[in-house]
């Protein structure tokens, strides 16, 4: 059994949380360069320009990417032959998103649903476990800001809906979304399982890279035409017009009931913020 010391797991979440939000990914970069070049929109273009300065000033002066640093979410895949030693992993996690958040000057963003009232350190961390093969703790992270997470939905369609079904309420989603959740977008799509658990891999799609291929032929032709369909709306960065509206979409489909067919739509805005470390 090998062991993880609880220092190094406290030590990886921090600097996760604070390079993610002060370093745009490149695979993001890449398509906020490929739309600057493809667009035809004076102000589509203008808008793509300045959010590429705004990644090269986060990046230089560390200071965030975006004043809404966002919930701090997890997915943590830990091996059945590997164990965390000197404390709990889930207050490990919560005790690096408080030193990251608070050496890195983080906007704290947790509250109280009810009385408003912020934690103050920018916990408690939404984690989710998976238990996997091996002897590796692999964590990643995500900082999920509250102007695309409200644009995110979770329905029951009717199995005979199907795609034509699927597709057409993504679209109607990204239409009343509208400029909210600052486009251009990522879109993580969860197809099957139950009520929560589309909402889950739908979230956990968007730690995709965006420049990657579903492997699944069928897949990946599902995420292209939603992909088209959303650029086509012409909604465009920040709502003012434009060939780019979404910059990528990337689809988890597993098993549901017979009865069901559970759909997650979670919309990422352009910060596109996660890190991912294997220890």
């Amino acid at each position: 059994m090998r062991e993880i010391q609880a220092a190094d797991v406290v030590e990886a979440v921090a600097t996760m949380c604070m390079k993610a939000n002060t370093e745009l990914p490149q695979d993001v970069r890449n398509k906020f360069e490929q739309a600057m070049a493809e667009e035809t929109s004076p102000s589509a273009k203008e808008v793509l320009r300045q959010l590429l300065e705004n990644a090269d000033l986060s990046q230089e002066t560390k200071l965030p990417l975006c004043q809404d640093c966002g919930l701090a979410v997890f997915y943590v895949e830990v091996g059945d032959d590997c164990k965390v030693v000197g404390g709990n992993l889930r207050e490990l996690i919560n005790e690096g998103v408080r030193k990251g958040y608070d050496v890195g000057f983080l906007r704290k963003s947790a509250c109280d649903p009810f009385s408003r009232a912020n934690t103050g350190d920018g916990t408690p961390a939404i984690v989710h476990f998976d238990m996997v093969p091996g002897d590796k703790l692999k964590i990643s992270y995500m900082a999920k800001g509250g102007g695309a997470e409200n644009m995110s939905r979770v329905t029951m369609l009717a199995p005979a809906q199907g795609w034509e079904g699927i597709k057409k309420f993504v679209l109607n989603r990204v239409a009343e979304a509208g400029p909210n959740p600052c486009p251009p977008t990522i879109l993580g799509i969860g197809i099957g399982g139950t009520f929560e658990h589309a909402a889950k891999i739908a979230k956990k799609s968007l730690l995709r890279k965006l420049d990657d291929t579903h492997p699944d032929p069928a897949v990946a032709a599902m995420e292209k035409e939603l992909e088209d369909a959303i650029n086509d709306m012409g909604i465009g960065p920040m709502g003012l017009g434009g060939k780019t509206t979404v910059l990528g979409v990337k689809m988890t489909v597993e098993p549901c009931h017979l009865a069901s067919l559970p759909l997650a739509v979670n919309v990422q805005c352009h910060s596109q913020r996660h890190e991912e470390v294997v220890l």
